[in-house]
């Protein structure tokens, strides 16, 4: 247990975990019973909302103890799964995707399949997405916030995985994505406060600016093909596939979005969650780059936040930073199981064995489907433990190589190319993981982003071949669902929203100019 954790810090934290409690389940109480309401908010979401809970979201344990011990081991190009959803991911959803799901009024991303191609493309959607948050985002946000607490509290893995996984499911299951939302913008600002802090301390005990500066003269974004991990050649498929997976076309994600007040909202939303993308991995990754100078001997670097805030915090700073490390757990968790009782609820519930399901029923249906989720995920803990010789981030990436190809595959193609074809489409969903299997067997030795690189082209390449020898709908059916430049620009109806400095095209730029700065300085 830290020798450094105090009454005072106790307190800081306990009094963190009930008031979030507290929170979500005073935002349950008013929760809507409609469907809208429980699974979308009410579609009442302003811009800074939305961003906020993006990030809110995205950045968990797997950043502040995954990343952080990547960046330890591999240096600054730790950060490029970040970043790389400013230049990809999230451009790809603001300009491309976003209009058509908002436009169309879909609850999930498997109903924009649906209307695409049909009911097989959006099954097979549902089934890869539930595996991987069930299996990957679930069980991993778990296991890491787990060994943290481990070895900052002492408290057994099992333990801290029941407590983390049951005060999240309270409010999550209860109040729907009302109740997600008002605790993930109060978990941001504990998240930030807290890596703020531990950040400037890591900094100042490894000798201050002076030690950043000296490391910065091996900040590289750019490393050779044959990096086990991360090869400059990732940047042709394996980063491009799975950050327009998760960032434009993941329930999770996108979902924020969907409740948006109107799409002059969701994509001021998106552009905000860039700025905090890009401030927020920079928190998290600095201090483990200095980090080697204060334990050069770390053998596990997942348990760098743990070792920073046990033994450089002083009383407390420990709680309030635990709270961060919480804080990060609780949102993402809140996020991943609100993301599958939504999808389960709408794309199997509904469509498969309820058609006629009220209000009330499918609300009751979503709650009950939270249940099994987390219960799943915290079966699924166990597996973790196992990947030991390698950071856990590796691991999800790896993982989200075998789903990811084929999902991309489906929604580029999709939306870009009208001639696409319903066979076309399910072909790359289906074989997204028998090929990526394959290539693991047969190459054990390839950097998984290239090897998840090679499966997503192999997977375009099927579904344009097999969608030229296939019929495609006709265009009348189309309509709506193919992009073209009209997609660029806010409905007419709102264009007035965006004059002067509420123009999204401006805050856009200069965020993308930012990032490409640091591509090229630190290529």
């Amino acid at each position: 247990m830290n020798s450094n954790l105090t009454t005072l810090d106790a307190a800081v934290f306990g009094i963190y975990i009930f008031g979030i409690v507290a929170l979500g389940i005073y935002a349950s109480r008013k929760a809507s019973r409609s469907k809208r309401d429980y699974f979308l908010a009410g579609d009442k979401l302003p811009w800074w909302m939305i961003g906020g809970s993006i990030i809110a979201a995205n950045i968990s344990s797997h950043q502040l103890v995954g990343v952080m011990g990547v960046a330890f081991t591999d240096g600054f190009v730790a950060i490029v799964i970040e970043w790389g959803a400013i230049l990809i991911g999230f451009n790809a959803l603001l300009w491309i995707f976003l209009p058509f799901y908002l436009r169309n009024g879909f609850y999930t991303m498997p109903e924009f399949l649906q209307k695409r191609f049909g009911g097989a493309a959006r099954t097979t959607y549902s089934v890869l997405v539930l595996l991987t948050y069930v299996f990957v985002e679930i069980s991993a946000v778990l296991y890491l916030g787990a060994i943290s607490l481990h070895s900052l509290l002492g408290i057994p893995v099992v333990t801290s995985v029941l407590v983390l996984a049951v005060s999240t499911s309270i409010y999550t299951i209860a109040g729907g994505l009302k109740a997600v939302i008002w605790t993930e913008m109060v978990q941001l600002g504990v998240l930030m406060l807290g890596m703020v802090v531990l950040s400037f301390t890591t900094i100042n005990a490894a000798g201050g600016i002076d030690a950043v500066m000296e490391t910065s003269k091996d900040w590289k974004l750019m490393l050779p093909a044959s990096d086990p991990d991360f090869p400059w050649t990732m940047y042709l498929g394996g980063l491009l596939c799975i950050s327009v997976f998760y960032n434009a076309t993941n329930q999770f994600i996108v979902q924020r979005t969907l409740a948006a007040k109107n799409e002059w909202h969701a994509r001021m939303g998106v552009i905000f969650a860039d700025y905090l993308k890009f401030l927020i991995p920079l928190l998290i990754i600095v201090p483990a780059l200095v980090a080697p100078k204060l334990f050069p001997n770390l053998d596990k670097p997942d348990l760098l936040f743990a070792m920073l805030v046990e033994h450089l915090l002083p009383t407390g700073l420990v709680g309030l930073v635990m709270a961060g490390l919480i804080a990060a757990v609780m949102s993402h968790l809140s996020g991943a199981i609100n993301s599958c009782t939504t999808i389960l609820t709408i794309d199997v519930y509904l469509p498969y064995f309820k058609p006629q399901a009220t209000e009330r029923q499918s609300v009751r249906f979503g709650r009950l489907s939270g249940v099994v989720i987390i219960l799943l995920g915290i079966g699924c803990t166990s597996l973790l433990a196992l990947y030991s010789e390698k950071p856990i981030f590796i691991y999800l990436m790896n993982a989200y190589g075998l789903f990811t190809p084929g999902i991309a595959t489906m929604f580029l193609l999709g939306i870009l190319w009208k001639r696409t074809t319903h066979a076309g489409a399910l072909t790359a969903g289906i074989l997204t993981i028998p090929l990526s299997l394959a290539i693991e067997f047969m190459f054990p030795n390839m950097p998984f982003f290239n090897r998840t690189g090679i499966v997503f082209w192999t997977c375009m390449a099927l579904c344009v071949v097999v969608s030229l020898l296939t019929k495609p709908k006709p265009a009348a059916e189309l309509e709506g669902l193919i992009w073209n430049k009209d997609s660029l620009s806010l409905p007419v109806e709102q264009r007035g929203q965006q004059r002067g400095l509420r123009n999204p095209f401006i805050w856009w730029a200069i965020i993308t100019a930012l990032v490409l700065y640091f591509y090229i300085k630190y290529a």
